[in-house]
């Protein structure tokens, strides 16, 4: 087994490689070893590397497999940044901790330590056996009964994903169930912090994304609206994309101007595009 696989994108045109900047660890890479909760791990695969964390596979001597976000810690224009690493490090740790116990949801693995000194911005996992989410995919039928119980359970114990627009953040596992394993942006909401209007709008939104994929995966169990074809969006979903998606196609032409991507500048052109886009075949990408 090698000790690296950075399979190439499926358009890399004139791509370059992200500026330090634009990445987790700068110029640096997730090491070829470290240690999870003691124990040695060899880098097998690098998933993904963004500016928000480096996303790799590491395996021990027995042979078991776990995946280590190493949240970032690159300075960008001399600002430090290592806090924000910090932040979403401690935040997906902690969110993974309270919902271990849930079906679909991998258990937390250990420390991570780098030649014995632990690494803070470093959170590691149990790696789960699947695939992403394909756009139409005919799961089985409990698949998304399953996940429209677990969204449930998280929101009972005030805990909300926010990043489930991302059909390729929802992974197919081995045996067919849904599992969620990115709480990089999600929100454990305060116990001190009454449960009102906004994360009733943000709950209400894991669901409405939960079942935007659900009529489009199995229009059998969910009726889309017959006009449309899809499921109607509420007035939040619709305010938030009149700003999101201009501020999204300016970074698309931010990136396409610095040469990181190339064309329209969709996630899939940069030249080591995300794991999950790089095993998706190109008719079931959604837009990044």
């Amino acid at each position: 087994m090698s000790r690296t696989t950075q399979h190439p994108t499926v358009s890399t045109g004139e791509a370059r490689p992200r500026p330090r900047w634009l990445k987790a660890l700068g110029d640096a890479s997730p090491p070829d070893s470290l240690e999870i909760d003691g124990r040695p791990h060899r880098l097998v695969e690098v998933f993904k590397h963004d500016s928000w964390a480096a996303t790799s596979l590491y395996i021990d001597e027995a042979g078991t497999r776990r995946v280590v976000k190493l949240h970032r810690k690159q300075s960008a224009f001399g600002v430090p940044l290592s806090w924000v690493g910090l932040m979403t490090a401690r935040r997906e740790s902690t969110m993974l901790g309270a919902l271990s116990d849930l079906p679909g949801i991998p258990e937390l693995s250990g420390p991570v330590a780098i030649g014995g000194a632990v690494q803070r911005n470093g959170v590691a996992r149990e790696f789960v056996e699947g695939h992403p989410l394909g756009d139409r995919e005919r799961v089985g039928d409990d698949f998304f009964p399953a996940l429209d119980r677990l969204l449930k359970t998280m929101h009972g114990r005030r805990i909300v994903y926010v990043d489930l627009h991302k059909r390729e953040n929802v992974l197919v596992d081995a045996h067919g169930r849904p599992c969620l394993f990115d709480f990089q942006i999600g929100a454990r909401w305060p116990r001190w912090l009454p449960a009102g209007f906004v994360f009733g709008l943000l709950t209400a939104s894991d669901d409405y994304h939960m079942r935007k994929h659900w009529a489009r995966c199995r229009p059998d169990q969910y009726a889309a609206d017959a006009t449309t074809g899809t499921v109607p969006p509420p007035w939040w979903i619709r305010a938030h994309r009149l700003v999101a998606r201009p501020i999204r196609e300016m970074r698309r032409r931010l990136l396409v101007r610095i040469g990181v991507r190339t064309g329209r500048g969709r996630v899939e052109s940069e030249r080591f595009a995300e794991h999950a886009l790089r095993s998706t075949p190109p008719s079931d990408r959604q837009a990044a």
